[in-house]
């Protein structure tokens, strides 16, 4: 599923139809992408108006229009935005065409596990702002980690981390990066963390947030060479760290990599 940095990749393709007018609208508005959008509405309104800016947050996007138009994206496992010639003939995965004078804005989602939502009004739709502070942003303090973690003592910090509300658009490669960084073991429970910990967990989300955002948000390259990240994928991996053999096993129902010997 795609991850924070994949889906800033994903909003900026789009920007190639900025301060440009919406002509036409072709959608399956009878797939489930669609549950609780007025499809008829988005169809008739959003031609005439123009793309104007754009943002991702969490694993979500959202695309502001002229005329009080809102758009909302989320790629779910298989989505992709892409952009085509304006002669574009859509494919039957191709749920939501935005067609313009010069380019065709592309939604396609093959499994349908994504969503697309629609809002009118001159303020952004609650949807969007009741969404959960960024891991980035500079009230996502220490502090606020560690009592998460108290709140959760029980479930193990790995199933933490994929925890939406508390560390939006991380998934389950970021998380293996921020523990291996940490130096803690997927399987340790929230409540077993020192204060210390839980501030290292914290500086170390933030920083493989950020660098994310500065690498694969950009051109859909990998991380830094130095990263967990290249070890992780392959079936004989070694830590990065000490070379040591890497370990497996589902924890909060996702597949996890670490290494035992310096993530205790």
């Amino acid at each position: 599923m795609p991850e924070l940095a994949e889906v800033e990749y994903y909003r900026k393709v789009w920007d190639g139809g900025l301060r440009r007018t919406i002509t036409r609208v072709a959608l399956h508005g009878e797939k489930r992408l669609f549950r609780g959008a007025d499809v008829a509405r988005l169809a008739e309104q959003m031609p005439g108006a123009k793309l104007l800016g754009s943002e991702a947050r969490a694993k979500q996007m959202l695309f502001r229009f002229s005329l009080d138009l809102w758009l909302g994206v989320h790629l779910g496992m298989t989505g992709k935005l892409r952009v085509e010639p304006p002669d574009f003939v859509p494919s039957r995965h191709d749920h939501l065409v935005l067609f313009q004078k010069r380019h065709a804005l592309v939604f396609s989602d093959p499994r349908m596990f994504g969503r697309v939502l629609f809002h009118e009004g001159r303020a952004a739709p609650a949807w969007w702002t009741a969404l959960p502070l960024a891991v980035t942003a500079p009230e996502f303090t220490p502090d606020l980690v560690q009592a998460f973690l108290a709140r959760r003592a029980r479930l193990a910090v790995k199933a933490a981390l994929l925890v939406q509300s508390a560390f939006p658009g991380v998934g389950n490669w970021m998380a293996d990066e921020i523990l291996w960084r940490a130096k803690i073991a997927p399987a340790a429970l929230c409540g077993t963390l020192t204060k210390a910990r839980a501030a290292t967990l914290w500086r170390e989300a933030r920083e493989v947030c950020a660098v994310s955002l500065a690498t694969v948000a950009v051109d859909f390259s990998d991380p830094p060479d130095d990263w967990f990240y290249h070890q992780r994928w392959t079936a004989t991996g070694r830590c990065p760290r000490d070379g040591g053999p890497l370990r497996t096993a589902t924890i909060g129902g996702r597949t996890t990599r670490w290494c035992p010997r310096c993530q205790r």
